[in-house]
């Protein structure tokens, strides 16, 4: 049929898995490393602040001394650098008075507040320790930049984060191998599921699943065990059916042409005939319920490809036999019987007698009807009215008929599109035909991947 139903977009399980285990992977690594920076820096302040009281309390024994030997006048001694260095812990020695007695290479004295308090505290950028001994002669205050404090800790983050870039890219990879490791039996799960078309309704079994596949293929079996009962019941009563007519039908059908022959009145004649043709269109029912009986079952597909050229010949001469149309028709089949398919010749057969059929009862009443055998498909047109794109998909229904006064069942399409769709063959019904105003194409085309019909 015309047209292509649009799908919704579709996405990867694994991929989408893959992304959500990285996402997940980054979130909690950087979560962790928040923490781990809170508790770094809570343990840092604490390292730092002992530096800072263990370097006061070597610093007073070397402070007193001091404090003894120099003079009242004497001024503060800078403790000289050894070799090049960054101070980081910085000290300033002063007497009970507040002069400087002696400080570090790289200490400030002017930043250090003289009447600070025993103990730790905090000064601007500044985290300070003081402590006194001799009785208030000597004090003692380190100091360390807080600023040194947050590049330990920013440095020691940046150091837990930077894995992360490389650890993202390998985790996703990671996850992407194992879930397309992982999702293996479900992609071969839903291959076996999408095998099965074209009238197999085989069971999948539960061969190689997972548990968490096994119920849903014991669902899918039991489902496909009641499709296949339903399909098979309604098979049988079409083909029982049609089949138990065909031998009353037949016998009421010459019995009726007997009395066509033995009847002297003219009126009573007529009804016989009326009757005959009402019994040849029930024949004819009968026929194409049959038709469709096997459409919609199995065995639509050869064991070995084979030509359809002459089997098409075949349907032509038979159906030029029945109704002599062989003048309406213009007939195009390759020389060398055209295209190798696997689908079956006796369902191709009933494929191009219906589609035939139906374009010489629907066409025009002396038009033509051009039916081609190729490499690309089979193809049948007339030139009959043009039949609205709205139309097609109902047409294609059992007993559904368009505006026409010609004789017909109403299951010639409905036989072409089952044999199609049980194939796995495309149909694709055009009108007004192309290049044309008027007439109707119909146009069987091999499945993709597939040559011939």
């Amino acid at each position: 049929m015309t047209g292509a139903v649009a799908r919704p977009p579709r996405h990867s399980l694994g991929r989408r898995l893959a992304i959500g285990l990285a996402v997940a992977v980054t979130v909690s690594w950087l979560a962790a490393t928040a923490v781990a920076g809170l508790v770094l820096r809570h343990e840092i302040d604490e390292v730092f602040d002992s530096a800072l009281q263990e370097v006061a309390q070597r610093i007073l024994p070397l402070a007193y001394s001091e404090l003894l030997a120099r003079e009242a006048d004497d001024p503060p001694q800078h403790m000289a650098p050894i070799g090049p260095h960054r101070e980081y812990v910085t000290y300033v020695v002063r007497d009970e008075n507040g002069r400087d007695l002696l400080q570090s290479s790289d200490a400030d004295p002017s930043a250090i507040p003289v009447d600070l308090p025993n103990g730790f505290s905090t000064v601007g950028d500044l985290r300070l320790y003081t402590e006194t001994a001799v009785r208030g002669t000597v004090r003692v205050t380190t100091a360390e930049a807080l600023a040194h404090r947050r590049e330990t800790v920013h440095a020691a983050v940046v150091a837990l984060i930077w894995p992360l870039v490389a650890l993202v890219p390998v985790a996703l990879l990671a996850v992407l191998a194992l879930g397309r490791s992982t999702l293996r039996p479900l992609v071969a799960f839903r291959e076996r599921i999408e095998a099965r078309g074209r009238g197999n309704l085989a069971p999948l079994g539960e061969t190689g699943l997972p548990n968490e596949l096994a119920p849903v293929a014991s669902a899918v079996d039991a489902l496909l065990e009641r499709l296949r009962g339903a399909l098979e019941a309604e098979r049988s009563f079409t083909a029982n059916a049609a089949h138990e007519l065909r031998t009353p039908v037949a016998a009421a059908l010459a019995q009726t042409q007997r009395l066509l022959a033995e009847l002297p009145e003219e009126g009573a004649r007529e009804r016989a005939r009326a009757v005959a043709t009402s019994l040849r269109r029930l024949s004819g029912l009968a026929e194409k319920l049959l038709q469709l009986a096997k459409a919609e079952g199995g065995s639509l597909l050869a064991e070995t490809p084979s030509r359809l050229g002459p089997v098409l010949a075949l349907v032509i001469d038979e159906i030029d036999r029945r109704s002599d149309v062989a003048e309406r028709l213009d007939v195009s089949i390759p020389a060398d019987g055209g295209p190798l398919s696997d689908l079956d010749p006796d369902a191709f057969a009933v494929l191009a007698r219906n589609l035939i059929e139906n374009a010489l009862q629907h066409g025009a009443s002396e038009g033509t009807v051009s039916v081609r055998l190729s490499a690309e498909g089979f193809e049948v047109e007339n030139d009959g009215p043009v039949i609205a794109a709205g139309e097609f998909d109902r047409l294609v229904r059992r007993f559904e008929r368009g505006s026409t006064t010609a004789d017909g069942s109403g299951l010639g399409l409905a036989i072409a599109a089952a044999i199609c769709r049980g194939s796995g063959a495309s149909l694709d019904l055009v009108s007004p035909a192309p290049g044309r105003d008027a007439g109707f194409l119909a146009r069987v085309g091999p499945p993709a991947g597939r040559s011939g019909c």
